[in-house]
């Protein structure tokens, strides 16, 4: 760990964790995290993501743009499974930078205390907090970060006004280049609109974002797996990272979009093999880290989740999608002290889980976790 003196008008100290160093603290500590490499973080560190030890700053090689020439279309190239993960390990996708903010807010992490307790407002607090020592090309991320805050009818106006203030950074000026801001919220619907489509966020009810027919086409293709995993369960929210302009009108438009279905505890998954772990894994009161993809493809392996709550190293939990006969050439390669749960899901039943340590005082039990 070290001391950080902040920047900004505030200032102050901070505890922070050496860069790259999660993985050597014990597994119960609030600040192990699994090695880096066993995720899609490993591919950005040093290069997507570099954070200064002396200023406790973290700088961001963003993959997608946040600006808008005019008269210029910004769509993104079709081809490719997602707009947001067609850049290389230099430079942050959109779903990258979604997965990252979500880890640095500790969203990933789950103890049993924590049941009932995430709510939106908790998830928006968390998140606009690990954005605040976040730059991207010279700008302070927290300042085109727009993510809705909890919304109540009785402070309607007074909600309105501050969204429109901080929309004003996104507004159109004619000739000029226009700055995007960058959505991060829960999808209510995506849905025909009176002309063209928008998509309807919660805690957004009085403005839909617009969308083109176009990128409409592109939004099915691209997120057929994960639409259909929303659309077939009622325990599954999805949350939405967008770049968007606003009109001089005041209408706000996307530009580029990626989706990322999670649980009603917010808990990040990608399928209906890896619900059924985290499931498991919640209904069973443990505690874990859940993997994130980041910028790689569906084919590179990764942890699901890490356990937290067992004696020695922590277990890493792998779904293994192949079939029986393929197996061998998918196993990961890891060290021999690392302990490895498989489950081969097309072809056996989840197996039983590695037991949890034998009761002890946990410093989680002592006061209310950061991430409540």
């Amino acid at each position: 760990m070290y001391v950080a003196r902040l920047a900004g008008p505030l200032g102050g100290y901070i505890v922070k964790r050496m860069p790259d160093t999660g993985c050597r603290h014990a597994c119960d500590c609030p600040s192990f995290e699994p090695p880096a490499d066993l995720s899609g973080l490993g591919q950005l560190l040093g290069t997507a993501i570099t954070e200064d030890p002396a200023t406790g700053q973290t700088s961001l090689r963003l993959g997608f743009p946040l600006t808008k020439l005019p008269c210029r279309s910004q769509m993104p190239p079709a081809g490719g499974e997602s707009e947001s993960v067609c850049t290389d390990g230099t430079k942050l996708s959109l779903r990258g930078l979604l997965h990252y903010l979500w880890d640095q807010a500790e969203l990933t992490k789950w103890h049993p205390g924590f049941a009932g307790k995430r709510t939106w407002g908790t998830v928006r607090r968390q998140l606009l907090s690990a954005s605040e020592d976040m730059f991207a090309r010279g700008d302070s991320l927290r300042s085109r970060l727009y993510i809705p805050e909890t919304f109540f009818l009785d402070q309607c106006d007074e909600i309105t006004a501050r969204r429109s203030a901080q929309w004003l950074h996104a507004l159109s000026v004619p000739g000029r280049p226009q700055h995007l801001m960058l959505l991060i919220g829960e999808v209510k619907e995506i849905v025909p609109a009176r002309y063209g489509f928008k998509v309807v966020v919660k805690h957004v009810p009085d403005q839909g974002f617009a969308i083109d027919q176009q990128l409409y086409r592109r939004l099915g293709r691209h997120f057929e797996t994960e639409l259909a995993l929303w659309g077939a369960s009622e325990h599954i929210r999805m949350v939405i990272i967008a770049t968007f302009s606003v009109s001089g009108t005041g209408v706000p438009t996307i530009v580029e979009l990626s989706l990322m279905p999670v649980t009603l505890h917010w808990l990040p998954i990608e399928d209906g093999f890896e619900e059924r772990l985290i499931e498991r894994l919640v209904a069973e009161c443990r505690s874990f880290v859940k993997g994130l993809r980041y910028n790689l493809g569906k084919e590179s392996t990764l942890a699901n989740a890490t356990l937290t709550d067992c004696d020695g190293s922590a277990p890493l939990l792998f779904v293994v999608k192949e079939d029986s006969a393929s197996t061998q050439s998918h196993r990961p390669k890891l060290s021999s002290s690392i302990p490895v749960w498989l489950w081969y899901s097309s072809s056996e039943a989840m197996p039983p889980l590695p037991p949890r340590r034998i009761a002890r005082f946990s410093p989680l039990d002592s006061h209310t976790p950061h991430t409540w």
